[in-house]
């Protein structure tokens, strides 16, 4: 062989191997762009799911701080409307001893007070909660101060006396009614 055909042979190889290579390199980057391709979907349907899962804990994070901002409000006077409680009390029993009094005047003016007191309390939602002597004594419900031997038969498990009147601020009691049970 000469060197002018031992140089179109390798010409001729090249141009074959150039052929090949374009024909590899074109299903391989057809591969590769699948590849991209997928993986760029994959990538994205990743940050769809973190993006959902972040919205959806936004959505909880709203929920949970509107209802702790209500129940705020609904107890935001508390603390108050708890000092205020000896106070009522200390009005109760002052009004009690107003009326032996032979003054109307007084008498009256006092109940006027005691009224708008107690109206104004419960328009900031304090509400009284209703014991009475005979009542079944529930623990849930009544804190007892002390046991008395029943007057009567039918008074054994029930409130004898109430010491301390209860309240309640909206659907949560803040004070119990203090009272004393028959055994």
């Amino acid at each position: 062989m000469s060197t002018k055909e031992q140089q179109e042979d390798i010409t001729t190889n090249q141009a074959e191997e150039t052929n090949s290579n374009a024909e590899g390199t074109n299903t391989t980057e057809k591969v590769e762009e699948k590849d991209e391709l997928t993986l760029a979907q994959e990538a994205l349907q990743i940050e769809k799911d973190k993006f959902l899962r972040l919205f959806a804990e936004f959505e909880n994070y709203k929920k949970r701080t509107s209802k702790e901002r209500i129940e705020l409000f609904k107890t935001a006077g508390q603390e108050v409307l708890q000092a205020m409680l000896p106070v009522l009390d200390d009005f109760d029993r002052a009004q009690k001893e107003i009326q032996k009094s032979e003054d109307a005047a007084l008498k009256e003016g006092i109940d006027l007070i005691h009224n708008k007191l107690k109206e104004t309390l419960k328009s900031k939602g304090l509400e009284l909660v209703e014991v009475n002597a005979g009542d079944v004594f529930d623990a849930d419900k009544h804190e007892a101060i002390t046991q008395i031997p029943a007057p009567t038969e039918d008074l054994k498990g029930k409130i004898v006396d109430v010491i301390e009147k209860g309240y309640k601020l909206g659907e949560k009691t803040i004070r119990y009614p203090k009272v004393v049970t028959g055994n």
